[in-house]
């Protein structure tokens, strides 16, 4: 399925190059695991992130464009024939939902769209496999934090115990 880059990291097809450096950085704070706690945001930032590697290539973004171009003449067609079977009352051959199935005609760019996404779910990954070793690491480094507090306090309480005691 064709996926629309410029939906994605929201921004217009005339965007310049810092447009889209711009955009991609916030959507990524946007969509980043620490700010959606307890939220599975792993394909989002797959697709800013496949749609930003596509994108501020120029080669590949003009090439993006020539079929982005033709993915919205056939998306309109699509609607069209929509709306027609609709008032026909032929409704039931459609799906109701809004995808479209586009073939992109630019086998480099598709390669190019391939190759974006695998990097971008290899890029989730190591994300994720990066956020689990800090939080192994924070944790610990707390722990070790708590073991010292533990032997300063236990050796403070000695000697305010036995300074006590010699005093009594």
């Amino acid at each position: 399925m064709f996926k629309d880059y410029y939906s994605i990291l929201e921004i217009s097809q005339s965007a310049t190059q810092a447009d889209i450096k711009i955009a991609f950085k916030t959507q990524a704070i946007k969509w980043h695991p620490d700010k959606n706690i307890g939220t599975d945001t792993s394909t989002k930032m797959q697709e800013i992130n496949e749609a930003y590697l596509i994108l501020k290539d120029s080669d590949a973004r003009r090439r993006y464009d020539i079929e982005y171009t033709n993915f919205k003449e056939f998306k309109k067609q699509e609607q069209y024939n929509r709306a027609e079977n609709k008032d026909k009352k032929e409704e039931k051959t459609y799906s109701k939902s809004t995808s479209y199935e586009y073939k992109v005609k630019d086998e480099t760019l598709e390669k190019w769209m391939r190759n974006a996404r695998k990097q971008a779910v290899d890029l989730a990954k190591q994300t994720l496999k990066e956020i689990g070793e800090l939080s192994l690491e924070a944790t610990k480094q707390a722990g070790a934090k708590m073991f010292q507090m533990l032997i300063f306090y236990s050796i403070s309480g000695f000697i305010i115990m036995l300074l006590f005691k010699a005093c009594n």
